[in-house]
């Protein structure tokens, strides 16, 4: 971290974006962009969620400024806007995997 203390204004951003990666639509889509960028077909085909499911989950993850676009021709497409949530995903998914598995903590 930056800094030592910690504000209210820092826990609320943070539990806004906890509270995004609460959703495992989200999350999956997440993690997809964590992988490489993508459009909507993409991700709706690789999450197994409708095209219009996936753009209101984006819509919403955009608004929070967890991912970003650029226009590729006629796809719009999306990607993270930073390695902290990159790492945050990727982390969270491995702690996940842990759980499942059993296998041991680590550091």
């Amino acid at each position: 971290m930056h800094q030592q203390a910690v504000d209210d204004k820092r826990l609320l951003e943070a539990a806004g974006v906890f509270a995004l990666l609460a959703d495992a639509t989200r999350l999956h889509l997440l993690w997809l962009l964590a992988q490489e960028e993508a459009d909507v077909g993409t991700l709706s085909e690789r999450c197994g969620a409708s095209r219009t499911g996936v753009s209101q989950h984006l819509a919403k993850l955009r608004l929070a400024g967890l991912v970003d676009t650029r226009r590729e021709g006629r796809h719009v497409v999306y990607r993270l806007t930073d390695g902290h949530l990159r790492r945050l995903v990727v982390e969270a998914l491995s702690h996940a995997d842990h759980r499942v598995t059993g296998a041991a903590p680590h550091d």
